[in-house]
């Protein structure tokens, strides 16, 4: 089982770069993904742009010193050219990706899609939602049963699952998390969105905390 992980791994890490790469496709067509379906985007990139820009620039002015110290060696330049370039974009592209791959409410199918970049992708469905609340916070501790969603080092909204949902992550491994944490422009409309399609789901009772809420 081991080495079956171990040989899906450079897989996974092709996969994750072409969705990266694709991802600055849709930014520059200025389309999202997941959201065609009737359901409601809520950005969560915005805390974040200026660092990685910030970063995006820091690296281009280190492939600019590169290639002042290895004049001298051709080949050795535009080897490290091509990986310099090849890191500003994917750094580009870490950032496209969060813009288009926002959170999705749908209401009508009862879900709430929560996501950062390519990396995460979780799907709630609306009746396993005990509260939803703004919480801002800038330090998350790793806890099980938890998932922390933190963009340019924080989270602003809460949510507490009556039943955990599985979080599967990068490499596979999956997990069950009865409270999901994860940052949002506008945080005060994701919360009242939600709260507003829970209310609309006729007849489901919600719980004001559910047994994960303690943790």
């Amino acid at each position: 089982m081991r080495a079956s992980r171990v040989l899906a791994v450079p897989g996974l890490v092709v996969r994750h770069e072409l969705r990266l790469l694709g991802s600055l496709w849709l930014w520059a067509v200025r389309r999202t993904h997941g959201t065609g379906g009737g359901g409601t985007a809520f950005g969560y990139a915005r805390g974040q742009g200026a660092m990685m820009f910030g970063f995006a620039f820091v690296c281009v002015i280190e492939s600019v010193m590169m290639s002042v110290l290895l004049r001298d060696w051709p080949a050795v330049h535009h080897a490290v050219l091509v990986l310099d370039v090849y890191t500003v974009l994917i750094v580009i592209g870490l950032h496209a990706a969060s813009v288009v791959r926002p959170h999705v409410l749908d209401a009508a199918a009862g879900t709430l899609r929560v996501r950062r970049a390519v990396h995460v992708d979780v799907s709630i469905p609306l009746e396993r939602i005990a509260s939803v609340r703004r919480e801002l916070r800038a330090t998350h501790e790793r806890t099980d049963g938890e998932l922390d969603l933190a963009v340019g080092s924080q989270t602003s909204v809460t949510l507490e699952l009556s039943e955990p949902v599985v979080h599967v992550a990068f490499f596979g491994r999956r997990r069950e998390v009865g409270v999901v944490r994860c940052h949002a422009d506008d945080p005060a409309a994701l919360v009242r969105a939600v709260d507003r399609a829970r209310e609309g789901r006729a007849g489901t009772p919600y719980p004001d905390r559910g047994p994960w809420s303690s943790m």
